[in-house]
């Protein structure tokens, strides 16, 4: 994958659900539409809980990685 640009990093380690999902609904809208929200969580929900979010809310999964017990996912705001 090419280096994507990230606009804001939301650090939602520490959080349990529905902390994660929840405050990824609130940067995603402090961000333009076409740019990337970065979202570090330890939470293990917090994959499917923002899968499911990203679905229904219209907007696009780039990349979820995870690595020592912390998720990265990059959310591009589509609308």
């Amino acid at each position: 994958m090419t280096e994507v640009k990230v606009a804001k990093t939301l650090d939602a380690r520490g959080l349990y659900c529905p902390g994660p999902v929840m405050e990824t609904a609130k940067a995603i809208k402090q961000i333009q539409v076409g740019e990337v929200l970065e979202v570090l969580a330890t939470d293990p929900a917090a994959k499917p809980d923002i899968e499911a979010w990203a679905r229904r809310t219209g907007q696009q999964i780039l990349d979820i990685q995870q690595q020592g017990g912390v998720t990265r996912i990059l959310i591009k705001r589509v609308k």
